[in-house]
């Protein structure tokens, strides 16, 4: 389990799905919007959203305050070397490339879907 943060109107990850773990978020302020398998979601304060392995899915913080959730991954299979490995690309003022980011992912189960 781990808790995120995601500020409004930030980047965020590209749409992806987990090879071998099921996701569940629970709101804890602001709202997140999700697709889920082309469906879309709010996940607001108390609410949850259940993302199953092979489900492929994206989300944004398309309000103005920042939103704030908590993922359970079942079975645990990342850790902090994944967000880790995320923050050592992220430069203030340029985007992470790509390629590199993917490589993250796939390192760590997340298989990215081409827009």
């Amino acid at each position: 389990m781990f808790e995120f943060a995601v500020p409004a109107k930030a980047r965020v990850p590209v749409a992806h799905y987990h090879r071998d773990y099921d996701e569940t978020i629970y709101g804890l302020s602001g709202v997140l919007t999700w697709k889920l398998d082309g469906a879309r979601h709010e996940v607001g304060p108390g609410e949850t959203l259940f993302i199953p392995r092979g489900a492929v899915h994206h989300f944004a913080n398309q309000h103005e305050e920042t939103a704030r959730a908590l993922a359970v991954l079942t079975p645990g299979l990342i850790g902090s070397a994944y967000f880790r490995e995320l923050a050592a690309l992220i430069a203030p003022g340029a985007p992470p490339d790509p390629a590199r980011v993917r490589a993250v992912m796939l390192r760590h189960g997340l298989e990215p879907v081409p827009d």
